[in-house]
């Protein structure tokens, strides 16, 4: 099985809804991956274009137990009198970069667009991402540490 580190570039957005009657959206994005999750920061005001230039880490696993290779990046709408507006989702299927990667030591996506649809399944704008996966060493290489203690070759 091969082991690594994920890494997320969460760039930008363009077209998303405005929820709000008065003011311009604070849009963040909840990305999540096999149980684990990240959140970008809040872009007060950021409207329906913001810009986040963000990196996010995850760990991956290849093969890996289950099928669902996928990232989801969830865009909300921070508000501070009621629950949070879901303005839109965005799934990136990772598998191909994930065997790329277990099988050179790393695979990249480069920054890309990727549709957004919100709760009815229709297009309401798109996100822009990058993924990179590296293939960390494998485990028990000579010089490891051991209990905070480096292992001997002697």
């Amino acid at each position: 099985m091969a082991i690594g580190v994920m890494e997320v570039l969460l760039v930008k957005a363009k077209g998303l809804p405005q929820t709000d009657l008065f003011a311009r959206i604070d849009p963040y994005v909840l990305i999540q991956y096999k149980g684990q999750e990240r959140r970008s920061s809040v872009l007060h005001e950021g409207g329906s274009n913001p810009v986040w230039n963000e990196k996010f880490v995850f760990r991956a696993e290849y093969p890996g137990s289950g099928d669902q290779f996928k990232l989801i990046f969830k865009i909300k709408d921070k508000d501070f009198f009621s629950s949070d507006d879901f303005l839109g989702q965005a799934e990136i299927y990772v598998k191909d970069l994930l065997a790329i990667g277990a099988e050179n030591g790393k695979a990249e996506l480069r920054p890309q667009k990727y549709r957004v649809v919100g709760a009815d399944q229709s297009y309401c704008g798109e996100i822009e991402v990058g993924i990179t996966f590296t293939l960390e060493e494998e485990e028990g290489s000579l010089g490891e540490d051991i209990g905070g203690w480096k292992e001997s070759d002697y």
